[in-house]
């Protein structure tokens, strides 16, 4: 039996988790208030505050630090990296204590791991997290040379769905085409063939369809008249368009079930929005259909809304044609961490190391 204590932190909780093998025995989110933060200027000020809360819980509910065999925390925004599980080093615990791609909560992550680790003799990882980058070179072009398309995504959950099905299947993931749709408060399409995500819009930035709070890829010159028409800051137009976009915009609520509650309701509009949302994630999922050239083993629809019959019903009348589509519900990236030490530590894949 392997025993992994699971940290997963987000910008007020942490989430973590002991799992033996595949079972996880213990599940914990602390909350973290406004008042408790705000002493840290920055994320990583965080990291020994966090630390403690975590292993006090664990020391109150009699699960021993030294039955820990590793320790695997959330990945934060790093150099980009192919997707897969990696060991904690110095160079990316340099980098994510200085935030070199962003300041993140889940830069914390690996941190803590490394060091609950570190006073056991044991092994830290991360896992798949949303700076992997595999995109083929022809996916980079933008269509102007100063800008480089990039790959942020919800990278840990794609990959582990696209793992769970292909497990279902009895076949490997690594033989796999399929299209993977994290339908969530962002919404990434992601075209993944033969294990590697070869095509996949920032979702971090709101690239690609619209969601509950992100604009999606926008009309490029009505895009630069908003800009430049002096109304907005440069901070108002991101809020604009990663916060307050998609539904925020036209529904002010980002709460899909809010928004089916209306639609059951009679109100029109609402539907007209919502579907909308679905006809691009659809019109994204054919797009990745010519990425893979056809060849499409299946389409996978997961994240929170993908909870949504009405909402999947829709996506599926428009691209069951491409493929089967497949939906799994929510997302447990608690799981997710865990299986991706799992295949480390059972020798079934090696540890990639962050350079």
């Amino acid at each position: 039996m392997i025993r992994l204590l699971i940290i997963n932190p987000g910008s007020t909780s942490t989430k973590i988790a002991v799992f033996d093998d595949e079972k996880s025995i213990f599940e914990e989110t602390l909350r973290h208030s406004v008042e408790e933060l705000s002493p840290y200027e920055k994320i990583y000020d965080q990291y020994e505050f966090r630390k403690n809360i975590i292993v006090d819980i664990l020391e109150k509910n009699n699960i021993a630090i030294d039955s820990l065999d590793g320790v695997v925390g959330r990945g934060g925004l790093l150099n980009p990296i192919e997707g897969g599980t990696y060991e904690v080093n110095e160079l990316m615990l340099e980098d994510l204590k200085v935030g070199k791609k962003g300041e993140h909560a889940s830069n914390l992550g690996g941190i803590i791991a490394h060091e609950i680790a570190k006073e056991i003799d044991k092994r830290s990882f991360i896992v798949d997290p949303v700076v992997v980058d595999e995109l083929q070179d022809l996916a980079r072009i933008s269509g102007l040379k100063e800008i480089e398309r990039t790959s942020i995504f919800h990278a840990l959950n794609q990959k582990a769905v696209a793992r769970r099905h292909a497990k279902e299947l009895g076949q490997k993931y690594e033989d796999l085409n399929l299209i993977v749709v994290h339908l969530g408060g962002g919404v990434s399409v992601g075209a993944h063939e033969k294990g590697r995500v070869i095509d996949v819009a920032n979702a971090l930035d709101g690239e690609g369809p619209f969601s509950p709070e992100r604009a999606g890829s926008l009309p490029v010159g009505d895009m630069i008249k908003l800009c430049y028409s002096g109304k907005y800051t440069y901070n108002e137009v991101k809020k604009m368009i990663t916060g307050n976009g998609g539904i925020v915009s036209y529904l002010k609520t980002n709460d899909a079930r809010e928004v089916g509650e209306r639609i059951e309701n009679g109100d029109k509009y609402a539907e007209l929005i919502y579907n909308a949302m679905a006809y691009q994630v659809a019109k994204e999922v054919g797009s990745c259909a010519a990425v893979l050239k056809g060849k499409v083993d299946g389409i996978l629809l997961t994240g929170g809304i993908a909870y949504d019959k009405l909402f999947t019903s829709w996506i599926e009348e428009r691209v069951k044609f491409i493929a089967d589509v497949t939906i799994y519900p929510g997302e447990d990236e608690l799981t997710a961490l865990a299986e991706g030490g799992l295949r480390v530590l059972r020798g079934e894949e090696a540890a990639k190391v962050y350079k």
